[in-house]
């Protein structure tokens, strides 16, 4: 049974209310009020209320994510809300969210994926300019090891320096200071902003593969609120699912053997093609493969219970089956060919820093 609530209005009419958890920022807010906005079109008698909160990732500020040590970095406040029965479902950004969730949880929906890649943002100074057009020892901002890792090999005449903060707080550092020529975030942010003008350049799979997630939504959920699970369930995108499924259970089988992870995924539909990759932190040593699968997508749907934390009946469950074979099969061919190695450096020279 779920833990929502009810309230009357004036004339004794009693209506469901759905709490909905979110960070504070300007993007989570916008992100759950889109996920709120489908949900009140699709069930018009329930009423919505949105609960922000302040995560640790939102706290500290002060030093690189990489270095924090906490997975849940950004979920961890809502999740345990969650558990309390204070929200009855949360709408996450989906590369934040742990392959694995704690007990008794689960992925609810995964919405459309928006641009799944990572855009550069300029310096006005520099507008007009690529990457590869910026001048020798230019510094390039990045809270992200995988985005670094990748772009010091592409780009080897850049710098490349930590940056945190929400959007808003990053793109203040970029235009009022002199520190960063450009500053690396996920496409995705920027247009549910509005500011795709900011956009300089879009970075192809080439140039940087995107990370797990990336530019998917999703709505975590108490996987016992049957009637949650099955209200949120039709939010569901299939092609995202699919893509998404693919991309987690190849980074799940990588952290299972590491706690520190550089690897980007790039999956393309109906075939899925995963494309994987694992690098050393400046990106001279790495491991990239693509390896493909067909997904059927008109065998009965599925009533297994969840994969890597995603669950989605209305998805054909075979269609779900192939795209987590495929990740797990990506994951363990890089493993053989050395990404353990590649990795455990990372991580040591990681925390050395």
């Amino acid at each position: 049974m779920s833990g929502d609530t009810s309230s009357q209005d004036g004339n004794g009419k009693v209506t469901r209310v759905i709490r909905i958890g979110t960070r504070k920022s300007q993007l989570a807010r916008i992100q759950t009020d889109s996920v709120a906005e489908q949900l009140k079109g699709l069930y018009p008698d329930v009423r919505l209320e949105i609960i922000g909160m302040t995560t640790t990732g939102d706290k500290i500020l002060d030093t690189a994510l990489s270095k924090i040590g906490e997975k849940s970095l950004f979920t961890k406040e809502l999740e345990t809300a969650l558990e309390r029965n204070e929200v009855d479902l949360v709408v996450h950004s989906l590369k934040d969210l742990p392959t694995a969730l704690p007990p008794g949880f689960t992925i609810g929906a995964v919405l459309k994926r928006e641009n799944p890649h990572d855009a550069v943002v300029l310096h006005p100074r520099n507008l007009g300019k690529s990457l590869n057009s910026l001048p020798d020892k230019s510094v390039i901002g990045t809270s992200s090891l995988r985005r670094a890792a990748q772009l010091k090999k592409r780009f080897p005449h850049l710098e490349f320096k930590d940056i945190r903060g929400n959007l808003n707080t990053r793109l203040k550092k970029l235009d009022e200071k002199d520190d960063f020529a450009a500053i690396i975030l996920a496409a995705a942010g920027l247009s549910r902003m509005g500011w795709e003008s900011r956009v300089g350049q879009i970075l192809d799979p080439e140039d940087c593969l995107y990370a797990v997630g990336q530019g998917a939504l999703a709505i975590e959920v108490r996987a016992r609120d049957k009637d949650i699970v099955e209200m949120v369930s039709v939010l569901h995108d299939p092609e995202t699912v699919l893509r998404c499924i693919a991309e987690r259970a190849f980074l799940r089988q990588l952290v299972c053997f590491f706690s520190l992870y550089l690897c980007s995924l790039f999956v393309t539909f109906p075939q899925l093609y995963l494309t994987g990759a694992v690098f050393s932190l400046d990106g001279s040593n790495s491991l990239k493969d693509t390896m493909q699968t067909s997904v059927a997508s008109d065998s009965e749907v599925d009533e297994r219970s969840q994969r890597v934390g995603v669950t989605a009946n209305n998805v054909p469950g075979p269609a779900q089956d192939a795209a987590e074979k495929l990740g797990l099969d990506m994951a363990n061919l890089l493993l053989s060919k050395g990404a353990k190695e590649i990795l455990t450096v990372a991580r040591q020279l990681n925390d050395a820093r």
